[in-house]
């Protein structure tokens, strides 16, 4: 079992904002599209879609507001379970015990779970559901 059976591409970028409205406005600007725009709890996620990028940009989290204040890169995951196996079993630093679910996010929700890279970088795995 390889990991690279489960996961086939960068699905986002992670990244918290002050202000939504504003940080939608600014990508918008760029040529941006919003793709979805989402409640999670009392608090509002929005994809903003050019090209092959999507941006996720949320409000409620605290922001860096300095350089390198990506929150996260998310890896499109095709089989959650399988690619949640195959990870813990490479012996890399796990931040979710268990895999996460946000059944708001989409038509079905998302499942996903983060690792964290060797300069703290966050790599989230995450799959869209289908049904």
């Amino acid at each position: 079992m390889k990991l690279t059976d489960y996961v086939d591409g960068i699905q986002h970028v992670g990244i918290p904002a002050v202000d939504l409205d504003e940080t939608m406005a600014f990508y918008q600007k760029l040529g941006f599209d919003v793709a979805g725009l989402f409640h999670n709890g009392e608090n509002r996620c929005a994809f903003m879609h050019l090209g092959n990028l999507i941006i996720e940009t949320w409000e409620g989290d605290p922001t860096a507001k300095v350089d390198g204040a990506i929150n996260h890169i998310s890896l499109n995951t095709t089989d959650i379970e399988s690619a949640f196996k195959a990870v813990k079993e490479l012996g890399v630093k796990m931040l979710d015990d268990e895999i996460q679910s946000i059944p708001t996010f989409w038509s079905h929700g998302i499942r996903f779970f983060n690792i964290q890279g060797p300069n703290h970088e966050k790599i989230e795995f995450c799959e869209k559901l289908t049904a």
